[in-house]
């Protein structure tokens, strides 16, 4: 099926979507993706609810927070009541600004603030997020630790990345960089040291979470980690 059928936005509850193309040809060839694995790596970032503009990792990581929090759709209601403290590294897309308004909701921006080493006390948030970030950060399961670290005892870390799962995990160490969007307008947070695949979930286990679950949308377009402290 494609994305747009057959899917309620747990957001918005929005059934209509629309599909764009994120990928350009310099990406596609310099992660060696398929025409079918480029395909759903553009579902996950391209296709969008017409009513809440979540696409579908965005949407992946709401049924992690939905699942964490024991929450009903549409989560753009239902969160309103949530008092929980969140740190939310970078913008998760549309669900920023249902986010921001919560009373314990913080908003740390990467590079500003380092994954690798949070200006954080231990114990100090009851929910981490972050999506499409991780792949950007030299040593993830550093910052894995540091996500563990900060959480409070039965805390959570939700967060997305784009996973290729035909094939293992690539370090790019080595490699020629690569770069999701203009690194002249972005930088080095632009540049991708971790091509995820089909290990991505013992990522947070090496970081020393008890366990993890996996909240799959249109399996292989989107897919979120729950992993927990």
């Amino acid at each position: 099926m494609t994305a747009s059928e057959n899917l309620t936005c747990p957001v918005c509850l929005g059934t209509k979507f629309e599909d764009h193309q994120v990928l350009w040809q310099g990406l596609i060839d310099e992660w060696r993706l398929s025409s079918a694995e480029a395909a759903y790596v553009d579902r996950q970032q391209g296709t969008n609810c017409t009513d809440c503009g979540c696409n579908l990792r965005s949407i992946a990581l709401a049924g992690a927070m939905m699942a964490h929090l024991n929450l009903a759709a549409p989560l753009r209601d239902t969160i309103t009541g949530v008092t929980a403290s969140i740190l939310e590294i970078n913008e998760a897309g549309h669900l920023t600004p249902i986010l921001k308004d919560l009373p314990g909701h913080t908003l740390a921006s990467y590079p500003d603030v380092d994954m690798q080493a949070m200006p954080y006390p231990d114990a100090s948030f009851d929910l981490v997020i972050h999506s499409d970030t991780l792949e950007h950060i030299p040593h993830p399961v550093r910052a894995l630790e540091e996500c563990r670290r900060i959480l409070k005892p039965g805390g959570a870390c939700l967060y997305t990345v784009p996973v290729i799962t035909g094939r293992m995990t690539i370090n790019r160490a080595g490699l020629p960089p690569s770069y999701h969007g203009d690194p002249n307008n972005g930088g080095e947070d632009f540049k991708v040291h971790t091509e995820f695949g089909a290990d991505f979930w013992t990522y947070p286990i090496q970081a020393g979470f008890r366990h993890v679950s996996i909240h799959p949308v249109d399996f292989p377009s989107a897919t979120a980690i729950a992993a927990y402290a």
